[in-house]
């Protein structure tokens, strides 16, 4: 099958713009970018003309919980947290994203194709993150192109309110440090254990609870660290360079106020959820002049909803106020496309139009950060997943 979008304004967050320009898609894969492409052979070709519309690669929410906290279904429709313990590595995102969450489909109307969800910030660690398209499969297995994508960690309010309204460790910020330093201690020994009996053929017992952080230790995945405040940000940042991780910082409410401590760390920032209420003490400095402020200095930053804390379908949204609040329109762009992908490591496939890379594509009436423009067309794959009818 081969798709040609026809005179569009292409943005490739790449480094190069066509106006106007043709973009070539042919099984699922980006196969040409050009001023001007000529189809000799139209044999399954669909045409989608696109003058003075925006493509763009679609864009990409860093950190939500689509499908995995559902709307309006209550208890039932919430398995984001396994509040039975404060430490819990071992559980996957995968096994709890109900597909046909209808977050699904406002993600793809807004023309946003990839997405990262995982575990809630109720426990200090909370489980592993997976990488998922929005459309393509009713099995989630089919629709993750990451899997483990990162380890959630949470420091701050969450955990040490709900553990501490039980009396139980973490009651303080110390616990919370105190228990994700002794988790990650027992797993590095359980790594060398592991390693010396690979390479002497000892018998070693694979511990199913400690497997998950080999990945994290080896750098394969981050840990993915919910922290507001600047001295949870700090925390994180510290542990993270004790145990040689790499290392996320969602939310990031009060980095501006520690800019050259985040640039110096070397760490991304998905900063976030700005739309929602600052309901809690620990989100008291939280602005839209955040993500515009570490990005100007130099941190790569993405933005978040934080889906169902705001609705996932106001990420373009939230980035344009951003944009509006100092973040480079160009910044904005790259924020919720190329960034958002190298900070989730799903760069060699999405994030830009690239010839190689999956047509994951989004077409807009304008400037998609602006609050009138409509996603046209949504694309995953090569397939249109979307198509914007005018309401009558």
């Amino acid at each position: 099958m081969k798709l040609l979008i026809k005179d569009g304004i292409i943005l490739t967050m790449s480094g190069t713009m066509y106006q106007p320009g043709d973009l070539l898609i042919e099984d699922g894969k980006i196969k040409e970018i050009a001023p001007t492409i000529s189809i000799k052979d139209n044999i399954s070709l669909t045409t989608i003309p696109a003058s003075n519309c925006i493509v763009m690669p679609g864009f990409i929410e860093a950190h939500c919980h689509v499908g995995i906290t559902e709307e309006k279904k209550g208890k039932e429709g919430d398995d984001a947290n396994e509040t039975s313990n404060p430490v819990t590595p071992y559980l996957r995102g995968l096994d709890a994203i109900n597909p046909l969450d209808p977050a699904f489909h406002d993600a793809i109307r807004a023309g946003i194709t990839g997405i990262m969800v995982g575990p809630g910030s109720t426990n200090v660690v909370g489980g592993q993150f997976v990488f998922l398209k929005t459309a393509g499969s009713r099995c989630i297995e089919d629709l993750a192109i990451l899997n483990p994508a990162a380890m959630k960690v949470a420091f701050g309010e969450n955990p040490k309110t709900f553990y501490g309204d039980q009396d139980k460790m973490p009651l303080t910020r110390m616990g919370i440090a105190f228990l994700l330093r002794e988790e990650l201690w027992k797993a590095k020994q359980y790594l060398k254990k592991k390693k010396k009996a690979e390479e002497t053929s000892e018998e070693f017992e694979v511990d199913f609870r400690v497997e998950p952080w080999i990945p994290v230790l080896e750098r394969k995945i981050p840990l993915k660290a919910h922290v507001h405040r600047t001295d949870d940000i700090l925390t994180a940042i510290r542990i993270a360079k004790e145990f040689d991780l790499d290392i996320t910082l969602d939310h990031c409410s009060e980095g501006h106020l520690i800019i050259e401590e985040i640039l110096s760390s070397g760490f991304p920032a998905i900063v976030g959820p700005d739309l929602a209420s600052r309901n809690k003490i620990e989100v008291q400095n939280m602005g839209f002049k955040t993500a515009g402020e570490l990005s100007k200095a130099g941190v790569m930053v993405s933005i978040t909803t934080d889906h169902p804390v705001s609705l996932v379908q106001t990420l373009p949204i939230c980035t344009g106020l951003a944009v509006k609040n100092g973040l480079p329109m160009e910044d904005g762009l790259k924020a919720i496309t190329i960034n958002a992908a190298k900070i989730c490591r799903v760069d060699h496939r999405i994030g830009s139009i690239e010839v190689g890379k999956d047509a994951d594509i989004a077409i807009f009436d304008g400037n998609p950060l602006e609050v009138f423009t409509n996603c046209l067309y949504t694309i995953i794959d090569g397939k249109i997943v979307y198509q914007y009818h005018r309401p009558k």
